[in-house]
């Protein structure tokens, strides 16, 4: 049986990750995935069905309503999770993931959080006779399926628009970010150009210094997304009982993001129109005037992936 090391482990994390993740569960979860690939047969599958497993426990917990069974429903979800992601890390570790596994991990996740809304609302509405905590729970239902469809519906149609304008003729560059600032959250990678740098340095001398310290630890820009908004509902909220304010504050700034990432889609969108429609007005093989090409992001296929360079 192969050993592997914390650093076998650390190598195949994730290049940038959510706070909660990297600071709250990756230093367990690293090790616990050593200790599965070194020491069990255990596989990435079958942590999966765990993970679940703990998730309708949490959500059972959930649905008795009070403080004691609510906190043992914010420790089973945050077991959960570190199982949640050491899953993903073993099959890459081992090279055993496959297809089907990451299906079932994906649907598997969102069948959990959905329980967990659920019987969260449920079970605070029998215990308080708020019909506000039920709104709550569709809420938090309802911005779980518009952040898991949104981003990579909009990736999909990023790539067809690379596609398509670089079969028209545009020349990609190397994959790196643009330019950081407040109108680009999102944006990270390992990689920069120094003019870029001393742009940015110029222009944002605080965000870089903050934006840098963060890609240091392999934290994302982006400090409200998915994850931490989880994490707020079904830990933070029930272990402080503010439930609601919780929910509302994290679910809002969730929004917000995820409308951040639709507008910078619709902005790339009118540039694409304009530069094909530019393009059939061209001679055939004709080079002169600019040509927009999309190129890809580092980083999360629910964070601005693509940006207009032209040439």
């Amino acid at each position: 049986m192969a050993t592997f090391s914390l650093e076998d482990v650390r190598a195949v994390c994730k290049d940038r990750d959510a706070w909660w993740t990297v600071l709250l569960v990756d230093p367990v979860a690293i090790r616990l995935t050593r200790l599965v690939a070194n020491r069990t047969r255990i596989t990435p599958d079958q942590i999966t069905l765990a993970a679940f497993a703990l998730g309708l426990g949490a959500a059972a917990c959930f649905l008795r309503g009070t403080a004691g069974w609510l906190a043992v429903g914010a420790a089973l979800y945050h077991l959960c999770f570190v199982l949640d992601c050491v899953d993903g890390k073993l099959a890459r570790l081992k090279g055993t993931g496959t297809p089907f596994g990451g299906w079932l991990d994906y649907m598997l996740d969102r069948v959990r959080d959905a329980c967990c809304a659920i019987t969260l609302a449920v079970g605070q509405y029998l215990v308080t006779g708020q019909v506000d905590y039920l709104a709550l729970g569709f809420a938090v239902i309802v911005l779980d399926m518009v952040r898991y469809l949104n981003g990579p519906q909009i990736a999909k149609f990023r790539r067809l628009m690379s596609t398509t304008l670089l079969q028209r003729g545009g020349e990609p560059e190397p994959a790196e970010d643009a330019a950081p600032g407040p109108a680009d959250p999102a944006a990270a990678g390992p990689a920069r150009r120094p003019e870029l740098d001393r742009e940015a340095a110029g222009r944002y001398p605080r965000y870089l210094r903050f934006r840098r310290h963060l890609t240091r630890h392999r934290v994302r820009t982006h400090l409200v997304s998915g994850i931490e908004f989880q994490m707020a509902v079904f830990i933070v909220g029930p272990l402080t009982g503010a439930i609601v304010p919780m929910t509302v504050a994290t679910g809002a700034l969730l929004l917000a993001f995820e409308c951040a990432i639709i507008y910078k889609f619709w902005l790339t969108s009118r540039q694409y129109v304009r530069t094909l429609a530019r393009l059939d007005a061209e001679p055939a093989g004709s080079a002169a005037g600019p040509v927009a090409t999309l190129v890809p992001r580092q980083g999360r296929a629910d964070a601005p992936a693509v940006r207009l360079v032209n040439r």
